[in-house]
């Protein structure tokens, strides 16, 4: 946990991979965590393996956007002009690529998993003027989402339900295509589990948050990812998440800011020999930020049931906390390296289960990286011999 290192923890092991990590300004740093290529041709001396790392991660871009473009572009202009209402703008550029991704060849039912109000299921319904079933926990979604089809004159079905009852497989097998844009960790795992069993037409999933499971560790799925001595906890798997290619330049400073007074207190608790752990402390408004570091700690302490000496010189210690941000930067360039190639892992454990029961798989990315890094795209397409 880059958070808890008060120096890199890899100074005895590779000191001189570790002498170059200092050598760098925050700026190189992130222009390394931008692109992982680059990051691996520069540490290959240390890490031969890096180049081979980032060549394993490597996808096509899905077929079938490429080739369907113009055919959905012109189904797109039929769309209803108020369909994306409500809808912001990288979300939608993400809803109409993920339904590019698609084979308009697809006929048949569809089954829209965790949908919320709805969105994509919207454009799947315009699109191929299909039937299409939304499955969402929230009563209120459903009923914002409902009321939208309604008005549209959409073939659309809101079910409020949990995606995690039994009752929910009823739902796979009744449909011919199910989908999951960004459905999180055991959602869309439980939405494979019930496609092997109820074999719809084809499934296509782009997974999201894979660290939200109810065990302590991760379940794989596949016969060959279950032979595998790797073990994954919750915390090792919010590593793909941790990046922020998708935001501004005023979050990522205002990240620089948070980070150095979260640091920064950390320093003070320590000293003050409250934990020689980093401590965590609750989300914060952003715009106690803007008061200075003296009173976020005073904010944290109070969290924390800590009492802060008036001598105190926060100075110091804000001083400390930018130091630190540092560190935590090159260790967060470092695993970079490995962010990418753990999805991938985790993708293709999804993958392999689904062929192995029954399903033609391909992976692939269904829109750019930077409009989305969760841009990896399962389609399992049940095979001929098991209809």
């Amino acid at each position: 946990m880059p958070f808890d290192c008060l120096d890199l923890p890899w100074r005895t092991a590779y000191p001189a991979l570790c002498e170059w990590l200092d050598s760098l300004s925050l700026e190189a740093l992130q222009a390394y965590k931008a692109s992982p290529e680059t990051l691996a041709e520069a540490v290959k001396t240390w890490l031969p393996e890096a180049q081979q790392l980032v060549a394993l991660c490597e996808t096509n871009v899905n077929q079938a956007e490429r080739y369907q473009t113009d055919i959905c572009h012109e189904s797109e202009a039929n769309y209803d002009s108020h369909l994306a209402t409500g809808i912001p703008g990288r979300k939608w550029a993400q809803i109409t690529a993920f339904n590019r991704a698609i084979s308009l060849s697809h006929q048949g039912s569809w089954l829209e998993w965790c949908a919320g109000k709805g969105y994509l299921g919207r454009v799947l319904s315009a699109c191929r003027q299909a039937k299409v079933t939304s499955l969402e926990w929230q009563p209120a979604l459903c009923q914002d989402g409902q009321a939208y089809a309604d008005q549209h004159q959409l073939s659309m079905h809101f079910v409020n339900g949990d995606a995690f009852a039994p009752e929910s497989e009823a739902l796979v097998s009744r449909c011919d295509h199910a989908v999951a844009l960004h459905a999180c960790g055991d959602l869309h795992v439980t939405l494979l589990r019930h496609g092997v069993v109820a074999k719809p037409q084809s499934l296509t999933v782009s997974p999201c948050c894979y660290h939200l499971i109810r065990d302590s560790h991760y379940q794989p799925l596949s016969v060959l990812a279950k032979q595998s001595s790797l073990s994954l906890s919750r915390h090792d798997l919010k590593l793909p998440l941790q990046e922020t290619v998708t935001a501004g330049q005023t979050v990522r400073n205002k990240r620089i800011v948070e980070v150095s007074f979260r640091l920064g207190f950390d320093s003070l608790q320590r000293a003050l020999g409250h934990s020689d752990s980093y401590l965590p402390v609750p989300n914060v408004q952003k715009s106690l930020l803007s008061e200075g570091f003296e009173a976020f700690c005073h904010w944290a302490a109070d969290k924390k049931g800590i009492s802060i000496p008036d001598n105190t010189d926060f100075a110091a210690y804000l001083r400390q906390g930018e130091t630190r941000f540092l560190t935590v930067e090159k260790m967060e360039t470092l695993r970079t390296l490995f962010r990418r190639a753990l999805e991938m892992w985790l993708v293709l454990d999804r993958a392999i289960y689904m062929s192995e029961n029954g399903f033609d798989v391909e992976i692939s990315t269904f829109c750019a990286r930077e409009l989305t890094p969760r841009n990896l795209l399962i389609k399992a397409t049940r095979k001929a011999k098991w209809n």
